[in-house]
């Protein structure tokens, strides 16, 4: 995940104490923890991580097993629980397992489609002391429905973030890239304006679940390289208008290399801060600072890796699961430089990308290890001089 509006304008986040702490021990690290609560979901959008449906699992950790879950994970020190679907509405206990982890010392936050936000849902979510809520809107109204093959559920996860809004909620936007709506982009960033959304995650499509059927449906590198000129433009044009406004890029490190290069040829003297950050957060962080919890209790090194498990919660706990690299998996994840090959082994970067994508690079060559095919860097860049 990375901060452009922080990197761009030298203005703190909200999550700027986790992701830039320099010079902590790598092992003093502990995970944030995302937890597909339940594959259950009222919407069946094309590009789902996760294939959710209708129906959820049989064996979808209980309530009981939840709070076993959660006390384990914030007694090992994980700064953050990510409730995570399918669609966490879903489950009727959600606003009391998030109470429980806020009582555990854990900072929660929610990951939804919004559209089942009403104002009594909102109340609730700050009742229960959720800090942030993630409203998926990929497009504006004609393409998102389309999307989420749901008409209306443009209208309603909108009425969802000003729900949270008028409740105290602080919420804001998430918007997966691909062909069918970066072109909306532009009008994405006037919806931020108009409406008074304080932060805006745009992911890159990690070919995973349904969107494994999507690879296709990814932007070429030059519309990739277009698509970030856009938003760094639109991120600073609305930084400076609005302090509190918060524009990140998730789930592909080449955007870190390609906003420094970018400041380095404007002569900008905050490249080299900018580069300093990057260093610090150090890119792809699967199997490191992320870790996945699924319905089931299954660990994986990140929610896209879910063909891949290290081990079940219900029969021992995630801290020693996480803690285990007997598998290689984990082992290797942590120590990747030495394993990356193509584009990702000769990059100058690899200490502010971290090899980008491996799950990705597999699902395109199957290696793991092969370069991230959606790494947009040139060859020059990627083998170039560079300050620092």
């Amino acid at each position: 995940m990375i901060n452009c509006t922080r990197l761009l304008l030298a203005k703190k986040g909200f999550y700027d104490e986790i992701r830039y702490v320099k010079g902590k021990p790598a092992d003093t690290n502990r995970p944030i923890v995302v937890w597909n609560t339940t594959k259950s979901c009222n919407l069946r959008c094309a590009h789902c991580y996760f294939d959710a449906r209708a129906k959820k699992d049989n064996g979808e950790l209980t309530a009981g097993q939840a709070r076993e879950m959660i006390d384990d994970v914030a007694a090992f020190g994980a700064p953050v629980l990510l409730f995570s679907g399918g669609e966490p509405f879903m489950r009727s206990d959600l606003f009391e397992l998030g109470k429980y982890a806020l009582s555990r010392g854990l900072r929660t936050v929610i990951s939804t489609n919004g559209t089942l936000i009403t104002k009594d849902a909102a109340k609730k979510i700050k009742d229960a002391g959720f800090s942030y809520v993630g409203i998926s809107l990929d497009g504006l109204e004609k393409i998102n429905d389309e999307f989420r093959k749901e008409r209306g559920a443009f209208k309603k996860a909108l009425e969802g973030i000003k729900n949270c809004h008028a409740s105290g909620v602080r919420a804001g936007l998430r918007f997966t890239i691909n062909k069918h709506n970066f072109r909306d982009i532009p009008g994405i960033f006037d919806l931020l304006e108009n409406e008074g959304i304080k932060r805006a995650c745009f992911y890159h499509l990690v070919y995973s679940g349904r969107a494994s059927a999507m690879i296709k449906e990814d932007l070429t590198a030059r519309e990739s390289r277009d698509t970030m000129d856009i938003i760094f433009e639109k991120a600073i044009g609305l930084g400076r208008k609005d302090a509190d406004t918060e524009i990140l890029t998730v789930d592909n490190h080449a955007d870190g290399a390609y906003l420094y290069l970018r400041l380095k040829k404007q002569g900008d003297k905050r490249a080299l801060e900018a580069l300093d950050l990057l260093r610090i957060n150090g890119g792809n962080k699967s199997g490191i600072g992320i870790a996945d919890v699924d319905n089931l209790g299954f660990v994986h090194a990140d929610q896209f890796w879910r063909h891949y498990s290290l081990g079940n919660v219900k029969a021992r706990k995630f801290s020693e699961i996480w803690s285990d690299e007997s598998g290689g998996l984990l082992r290797n994840l942590r120590n990747r430089l030495p394993l990356l090959k193509g584009k990702c082994s000769r990059c100058r970067f690899q200490d502010i990308c971290g090899g980008n994508f491996r799950v990705r690079a597999e699902a395109f060559y199957g290696d793991v290890w092969q370069e991230d095919p959606a790494c947009y860097l040139t060859e020059e860049e990627i083998t170039g001089a560079r300050d620092g």
